[in-house]
């Protein structure tokens, strides 16, 4: 690796480490085994880089849950339980993403501050939720634009409420049966599973 992908693999791991606030230049350097120059050269400046850092750390999250379950969602045809396996998964990698949650909530606490933080999640929080409505319900943004951006906002709704409960109280957090059986309440689906 170079010193622009050092960095970046450095910066990463000094968000999961110490978030978005707390991350100095000297934190990456040094965990990087670079530069200060370096930091400027590759990426304009310090907040620049967290912020991509920050975007890939986040997607690296959303390519791989699920990747251990050896369940295809999309080859679940019932959508109650494709809706709870998905969840399964998310709600699965919830502990081991502890640091991930933590650092979407202090970023999101940031916005306000930050334009340039604003302005560097706007679009791939678009490209998320098409990711969402494709893992949850196996929706092509491609095929319908749409219903791919309506039903991914719902999922990200979800997607972050849950992980607030989650950070708060695990033991009173919804289980994906929890989701699932809510889901039918609210759709008055009286079937159980």
């Amino acid at each position: 690796m170079g010193h622009r992908e050092d960095l970046l693999e450095g910066a990463k791991r000094c968000l999961l480490e110490k978030g978005y606030a707390r991350t100095t230049a000297r934190d990456i350097v040094a965990a990087s085994g670079t530069n200060l120059a370096s930091i400027g050269y590759h990426y304009g400046s310090k907040e620049a880089l967290l912020n991509l850092a920050f975007l890939k750390v986040t997607e690296e999250w959303g390519d791989t849950v699920g990747e251990d379950s050896g369940v295809d969602p999309a080859a679940i045809a019932d959508p109650y339980e494709r809706f709870e396996t998905v969840w399964e998964q998310v709600i699965g990698s919830y502990e081991a993403s502890r640091a991930l949650w933590k650092l979407q909530l202090e970023v999101v606490s940031r916005l306000d501050d930050e334009p340039e933080l604003r302005k560097a999640i706007a679009g791939p929080q678009q490209e998320g939720r098409a990711g969402l409505a494709e893992n949850f319900q196996g929706i092509d943004e491609k095929t319908d634009p749409e219903k791919s951006r309506t039903a991914g906002l719902v999922y990200q709704a979800l997607l972050a409420g849950v992980m607030i409960q989650w950070l708060v109280d695990p033991e009173t957090a919804p289980s994906a049966r929890d989701l699932t059986e809510g889901l039918r309440a609210m759709l008055g689906d009286d079937r159980s599973a």
